[in-house]
């Protein structure tokens, strides 16, 4: 393909500075020469830091030899397309994109590649999460009329053994109506656990290492052995406006199933960015704070990774599957969202919340 090079208008030059697929340019030597500000927020760099970089630098696609396709495609003048490509990102992340190479070939002038690069998992990840979320709601209203309809013949259940128990005229009967009370008693507070509270988060402007820093601290007085727990923060990141007890339970409630699953020679992590032009659920936000919990136990059973968010359902012995559940609540309170992933010694919970204020 052989085109003739001219200096791009300013409205040519705004178009692609605009455009939602990440382009970049790359010179015949495969060093990058441009990139617009979509490649830099996919990729999570500056230009200014890769310009100049050679191509299996920027494009680190893990079994593919970036380098020699774009110089075959240089040499036959070709243009490809390869699908489902994955690159990794500087913070370790995969994503999937669909990839197309056009070779820029011009009668007075060196050749240059032109690669851009169309996000798929984002879509994937966007119907994922909309399901998500409206699974949750769906399970909330649930529960919800289920309670309903439970503590009403349970609070009758408590009175009837309550008038029994001033009635029998042994006392050592009374150890029965009193066994008969205390489990109205706790399936009345386990109730309450699984509808949540029905008043709305009490906002303020609250700082998530602040949250992260006390949730630390009760993890290690609750395991004082172990796990090891790191940190890596982003300083920069601002204040978001949320109920700080509300975000302390949620994150409290992730952490200690990291924390339950490692051990004492475990390690769990906990990790903040910002993220800009995010999704959640249906939903674009300028910036997204990032949390991340992540820890190197077992992992989540094969079984039940698709249903961690469900009451009632545990990875652990003993446990009352109500943590994740009650956290993710809490979390969309909050316009946010909670997605996790897990393989054998590697599990990641994300928590995206908006750093919009209330009223945006």
């Amino acid at each position: 393909m052989s085109i003739n090079r001219v200096t791009p208008s300013p409205l040519e030059q705004t178009v692609v500075d605009h455009l939602s697929t990440a382009v970049m340019l790359f010179g015949a030597d495969l060093c990058l020469k441009y990139l617009n500000p979509a490649a830099e927020m996919l990729f999570q760099f500056s230009a200014r830091h890769v310009v100049g970089l050679y191509a299996g630098n920027v494009l680190p696609c893990p079994g593919t030899q970036v380098e020699r396709r774009l110089r075959d495609a240089l040499t036959s003048r070709h243009p490809f397309t390869e699908r489902e490509l994955n690159v990794v990102l500087l913070d370790g992340r995969t994503i999937t994109v669909n990839c197309t190479v056009l070779p820029l070939h011009h009668f007075d002038a060196d050749p240059e590649i032109l690669v851009e690069l169309h996000q798929v998992d984002r879509q994937l990840r966007i119907t994922r999460e909309e399901h998500l979320l409206s699974q949750h709601q769906a399970t909330q209203a649930l529960i919800k009329g289920l309670a309903h309809e439970i503590k009403n013949p349970l609070g009758g259940l408590r009175g009837a053994a309550q008038l029994l128990e001033r009635e029998l005229p042994d006392p050592g009967l009374r150890e029965y109506t009193r066994i008969i009370i205390d489990e109205a008693d706790r399936l009345q507070a386990l109730m309450n656990r699984m509808i949540g509270s029905n008043r709305m988060p009490t906002r303020a402007r609250v700082n998530i290492h602040t949250v992260l820093e006390h949730v630390r601290g009760l993890i290690s007085a609750e395991f004082p052995s172990g796990p090891q727990v790191l940190r890596d923060y982003d300083p920069s990141l601002p204040e978001l406006s949320a109920d700080q007890d509300r975000l302390i339970q949620a994150f409290l409630n992730i952490a200690r199933n990291a924390a339950a699953a490692t051990g004492a020679r475990g390690l769990v992590q906990l990790r903040t960015r910002v993220l800009r032009q995010f999704t959640i659920g249906s939903r674009r936000h300028r910036l997204v704070l990032l949390t991340e919990i992540s820890d190197n136990g077992p992992g989540i059973p094969e079984e039940i990774k698709d249903q961690i968010f469900f009451p009632m359902v545990s990875g652990h012995p003993g446990g009352s599957g109500l943590g994740l559940p009650i956290a993710q609540d809490l979390i969309n309170q909050h316009g946010g969202l909670i997605e996790c992933e897990s393989r054998p010694g590697d599990t990641h919970f994300y928590v995206y919340l908006p750093l919009e204020p209330e009223h945006a």
